[in-house]
């Protein structure tokens, strides 16, 4: 009986994991159909059927779970012997797969992104940026950036950058129009641009004053789910944004916005960058990690 080869077993445990051949396929950079042919071969081999496919949904069998459990600690143990034989050799090479929000993103493409590239070209930074809180784990990342206050109590976390602050912005000829809001409160008599968050909640606008904290739905008749739209639709004077400080800086530096109830928007801590401690850390994000560190203290 033929054995299996590397690559079919990889193609299984990513299917599994994933519970889809789409994103299974969009991990590993291959095909869906070059997917499905390795996992059918696999079957084929071991004689056995590893996986449950419906038009909707893949899970795996009784017999793929068996498999899975006890093929996913080898592959991670291979992925670290021929990660450290890279290492070794002083030639970083592979995909860093990292979770993150745009704001995070853009601030990671303006410092660490452009010295990583530089010191380690083999390396291909992926910046995921669709906003979700999920687990990168189970989602196959290296790491994540979240907001310090957000990150699982049981991952590494390295903070980076400055504080961070949500602003409550509009554009001097709405406030001409309509008057500024001097309390939160106010914001209920405003035409407000709200922001939709991935999960399909909308976002509740927080504020603090003098250890008094709120945390409202506004009224609004727009909504969007980007911080570079709401601004753009705050310029345009459709209302009042709520974004973060970054998207906003240029416009406020121009003019074209203005803060209001600046006093009620403290700055909260910054981003860090996490991964889980439990398991071996590859040398691509220590690599990272060390210019994270660094530019962080110069």
């Amino acid at each position: 009986m033929p054995k299996p080869d590397l690559q079919e077993l990889e193609a299984f445990a990513s299917v599994a994991r994933h519970r889809s051949f789409r994103l299974a396929a969009d991990a590993l950079g291959v095909s869906r159909s070059t997917l499905s042919h390795a996992v059918i071969a696999l079957e084929r081999k071991l004689g056995a059927r590893l996986l449950n496919r419906t038009t909707r949904s893949v899970s795996a069998t009784e017999a793929g779970d068996a498999l899975l459990r006890r093929l996913i600690p080898l592959l991670r143990d291979l992925d670290e012997t021929l990660d450290a034989v890279r290492s070794d050799a002083g030639n970083l090479a592979g995909t860093l797969r990292i979770n993150c929000g745009l704001g995070a993103a853009a601030i990671l493409l303006e410092t660490t992104a452009k010295t990583f590239a530089e010191l380690h070209p083999g390396v291909e930074l992926d910046l995921v940026t669709d906003g979700r809180l999920i687990d990168i784990v189970d989602a196959g990342f290296d790491a994540g950036v979240r907001l310090r206050e957000s990150v699982p109590q049981d991952m590494i976390a390295v903070p980076f950058g400055s504080d961070v602050r949500f602003l409550a912005v509009a554009a001097p000829g709405y406030i001409e129009a309509f008057g500024s809001p001097l309390v939160p409160d106010d914001l209920h008599r405003h035409r407000c641009i709200r922001h939709r968050l991935p999960s399909g909640k909308l976002y509740r606008w927080e504020f603090e004053k003098h250890g008094q904290e709120l945390a409202m739905n506004v009224p609004g008749s727009l909504t969007l789910d980007d911080n570079r739209l709401m601004v753009a639709a705050a310029v345009g004077g459709l209302g009042i944004a709520f974004v973060a400080e970054y998207f906003a800086l240029e416009d406020l530096r121009d003019g074209r916005l203005v803060r209001v109830l600046d006093d009620w928007c403290p700055a909260y801590p910054g981003f860090c960058l996490y991964y889980p401690g439990r398991r071996h850390v590859p040398s691509t994000l220590r690599a990272f990690i060390d210019v994270l560190k660094r530019q962080n203290t110069e």
